[in-house]
């Protein structure tokens, strides 16, 4: 039996309630029954798989004093990893419990200590294929799907859109919920006042996805990433990406990607959205051809055949 732990409601949007999700089907496709919780409230497994190093830490420590031959994976998120693991709270005794750690995209290694990288693997988060729907045929629809916290930079697209040209077409359809109220209540007076911004709240997964398939592009305007759901699903959906320049994208999307914005810059990201918009230079069919090749990385057997390797290294057999 393997016990999930995440600090996120399992039945939630968040994006460490998704990978759960996710990754508790693939341990069940892969042959293991699987507990899900927010917490170890007793109880005897074979293995822990941790989400976030630094607010699970609680479930580790006393998952490991209850089963102390057990293995521990550790998934370290991006408010683990970034700035850094210190500056994120990460106890370092808490890491020395793990058989392994978790990943979701190369460049989070950099942030690792050598003395605890060889325990560390890359698996990248994947998305089912999601069939493009028809354009809006109204406007140039851009997708931004965040909830509204500081680290997400939410009211950044809004801000861009606001410098576009007169004539544009460029409209943010953004759907999130208000974690932080501040930014809740400035989103809603920003899609009030602003013609190209529209903030729906927080909507239902099917909705959330209906829009993704349908935009032209998607948005991702973070300050820290571990590696978000939201691009694998863009590049499971064929929908190009317009990201800001932080290791959590660069490592999925190369670091010549050309979609990449200074994080914070408004006016660049102004200037992104009106090459596509535009296609100057073939800029919106570069993005997405080079999308469109990176959409293997996010196939669904990719990483259930990385997790199967992982527990492999952990010798843990499946049931008969």
């Amino acid at each position: 039996m393997i016990l999930l732990v995440g600090p996120a409601p399992p039945s939630s949007t968040y994006g460490n309630a998704v990978t759960a999700t996710r990754w508790a089907e693939i341990l069940r496709q892969l042959g293991h029954p699987v507990r899900v919780a927010q917490s170890y409230d007793g109880g005897e497994y074979q293995v822990l798989v941790a989400l976030h190093a630094r607010k699970s830490a609680p479930a580790i420590r006393a998952f490991h004093t209850a089963n102390p031959l057990a293995a521990i994976v550790i998934a370290l998120t991006g408010t683990d990893l970034y700035p850094d693991l210190t500056a994120a709270g990460v106890d370092p005794s808490v890491l020395a419990l793990a058989a392994r750690l978790v990943v979701l995209q190369p460049r989070a290694l950099d942030q690792l200590d050598p003395a605890i990288r060889g325990r560390a693997r890359v698996i990248v988060q994947s998305a089912p294929a999601i069939s493009r729907c028809p354009p809006r045929p109204d406007c140039f629809e851009v997708a931004f799907l965040a909830h509204l916290r500081g680290v997400k930079d939410p009211l950044r697209p809004a801000a861009a859109v606001r410098l576009l040209a007169a004539g544009s077409r460029v409209r943010v359809t953004h759907a999130g919920e208000p974690i932080d109220t501040k930014l809740g209540e400035n989103a809603a007076a920003e899609s009030a006042t602003n013609p190209r911004y529209d903030w729906l709240g927080p909507l239902r997964r099917e909705a959330v996805v209906e829009i993704l398939a349908r935009s032209r592009l998607l948005l991702l305007t973070s300050r820290h990433e571990g590696g978000a759901n939201v691009l694998s699903e863009a590049l499971a959906a064929g929908v190009p990406v317009i990201a800001s320049a932080i290791p959590g994208s660069t490592g999925l999307l190369g670091d010549d990607y050309p979609g990449l914005f200074p994080v914070g810059r408004a006016d660049a990201l102004a200037a992104a959205l009106e090459a596509a918009e535009q296609d100057r230079h073939g800029y919106y069919g570069t993005l997405l051809g080079r999308c469109q090749a990176l959409r293997p990385m996010v196939d669904p057997a990719r990483e259930r055949q990385a997790w199967a390797g992982l527990l492999t290294e952990l010798e843990l057999p499946v049931p008969t």
